[in-house]
This record gives structure tokens, C-alpha cells and sequence, in this order.
């Protein structure tokens, strides 16, 4: 049985995963300086935004919903 994807379990893994790929490149020994800090946030940021913003809403009701009194929001 498959797994229901929430946006929030999804962004919660996606941020385990970057926060994992930081420690293994500190671990490591690489060097980060300020801007490749500021840099890696931003792009550790972009993927959730593109889900809040893009992850379907509620649809809306059809013209058959809406005359013969179906009601999918209750």
C-alpha cells in the first residue's frame, strides 16, 4: 500500500536530507565560508517554496455538484 505524501512529511524529509548532506561535507573537513552558507540556504530553500506553491488545493465543485446539492468540503 503506498504511502500518502503530505507537503509537510515532504519537506520534512527534504530538509533531513540537505541537513544530513551538511554534516557529511563537514565531517569531511569542507570549508564554508559566509557566502557559500548564504548560497546553500537559498538553495535548500527553493524545493519547499515550489511545493507549498505548486501542491493542489481543494477542487472546486462541478456544475453537477453544484445543481443536484453534492457537497465534497463537509
Amino acid at each position: 500500500m503506498p504511502i500518502r505524501m503530505t507537503r509537510s512529511r515532504l519537506i520534512t524529509t527534504w530538509y533531513a536530507a540537505v541537513a544530513l548532506v551538511v554534516v557529511a561535507a563537514l565531517a569531511l573537513g569542507a570549508a564554508v565560508t559566509v557566502s557559500t552558507g548564504a548560497m546553500l540556504l537559498a538553495l535548500a530553500m527553493v524545493p519547499p517554496v515550489l511545493v507549498i506553491m505548486l501542491w493542489p488545493g481543494v477542487q472546486p465543485l462541478t456544475a453537477s455538484e453544484v445543481i443536484h446539492g453534492a457537497n465534497r468540503r463537509s
